[in-house]
């Protein structure tokens, strides 16, 4: 690949000012001129039109709307090996506490939150993977490999690659092992002491869904001798900790039959006396047949994947979350927990709560909102577009 060439840049007044407030996207529409026609992972170097002083760094990404991407706030910056070292240093340190805490999988680098916009790594124990979303970072991807090895100390990268990466003529294959040598691509790591294996080649996203870390952990310590539904279940992340916390009963529902199994292994991986059953299915099927059945349960767990990943299916998205909040609501016991979740960045929190809200007024149902969180620590939030976790925890009464 050729090397990564500079650009000169200048925005329009409102890409420019937004930009200055540390957003870290600049659309096609926003740029009123380059010096030169650039490539993928072309060097930006963004001039105030006022006083043509340089006030950020960015990536140009001619593929995408996002045309440039930032990477650098402030002043002039020199974009090198040590550049990327220190950010992924500098990130690392903030995830550091988890390591403490017997875990041993986590974020690494949330991309834009870390400076890092369309790159995910996570970390599983001693494999790291890498996520692609741009072109961008091929010309860099080689150093920063490197440093996330130093840094963490793992022992091998895996590469994912975006759908649109995959469908593309990049030089770079998925599931490609990017340093040293993967044995097998099923990875055994500790949450909060609960152990738990994923495959780092074939698993949703990089594996393993680690933001609802602490969601799981609270879960854990509100399970003991109680029966659970884990709603949209996958590999069984939830499920496991309300048996490793001591459940008497926990039911699994997801679409997926090999996730299923897969939440039925790490079951085994821990010492539980709990009985676990999965359902597979249509998980609004499954819900309106459980409350025909009359079946209630002291913990309900709905986590289900976005519904919203486009502008246009904001409204779809809202009577999804409004209906499954009344089905859940229904098969929590009187004094039971209801957690209800979303991963749509474009429903926001204060809207996701509103619709819990008027959804149980509506249907009568008596509930008090315990808590409401966001995102772990190796999920920082630096811009509001950033933000797509919410979890709600209501005592149905």
């Amino acid at each position: 690949m050729d090397q990564p060439k500079t650009l000169a840049v200048k925005l329009k007044t409102a890409a420019e000012k937004a930009v200055k407030q540390s957003h870290p996207w600049v659309f096609s529409k926003g740029i009123i001129k380059t010096n030169k026609k650039g490539k993928a992972g072309d060097i930006c170097i963004l001039f105030d039109r006022n006083t043509n002083k340089v006030f950020a760094i960015g990536l140009y990404d001619p593929k995408s709307p996002i045309r440039i991407k930032v990477i650098h706030h402030g002043g002039p910056q020199k974009i090198n090996a040590e550049f990327f070292h220190q950010k992924l240093q500098q990130a690392f340190e903030i995830r550091k506490p988890l390591l403490a805490k017997n875990t041993n999988a986590y974020r690494l680098v949330f991309g834009e939150n870390d400076g890092f916009p369309g790159l995910i790594a996570d970390v599983y124990n001693s494999t790291a993977v890498v996520k692609l979303y741009a072109e961008i970072w091929l010309p860099y991807l080689k150093e920063i490999v490197k440093s996330i090895t130093e840094i963490t100390g793992v022992e091998s990268v895996v590469l994912r690659l975006s759908r649109l990466l995959q469908n593309t003529d990049f030089p770079l294959k998925e599931g490609e092992v990017l340093y040293g040598k993967l044995e097998t691509p099923e990875i055994h790591f500790k949450e909060y002491g609960v152990n738990f294996k994923t495959d780092v080649i074939l698993g949703h996203k990089t594996g393993f869904f680690l933001d609802h870390r602490d969601n799981r952990r609270r879960v854990r310590y509100n399970a003991k001798n109680k029966t659970v539904l884990d709603v949209f279940s996958y590999s069984g992340g939830f499920s496991v900790h309300a048996l490793a916390g001591g459940a008497k009963e926990v039911t699994s529902v997801d679409f997926s039959k090999q996730a299923l199994e897969f939440a039925k292994e790490n079951a085994k991986l821990n010492d539980i006396s709990g009985e676990h059953k999965t359902l597979s299915g249509d998980a609004f099927v499954i819900l309106k047949e459980l409350i025909k059945q009359q079946k209630q349960f002291d913990i309900v767990i709905i986590d289900p994947p976005s519904f919203a990943k486009r502008k246009s299916e904001i409204e779809i998205a809202q009577k999804k979350y409004a209906e499954l909040a009344l089905l859940g609501a229904k098969l929590t016991k009187k004094g039971g927990l209801l957690l209800l979740a979303s991963c749509s960045s474009r429903v926001k929190a204060d809207v996701f709560s509103t619709i819990h809200k008027d959804e149980f007024r509506k249907a009568g149902v008596r509930f008090t909102l315990e808590d409401f969180t966001q995102h772990d620590i190796d999920h920082p939030i630096k811009f509001k577009e950033g933000a797509y976790l919410k979890s709600a925890y209501y005592r149905i009464h």
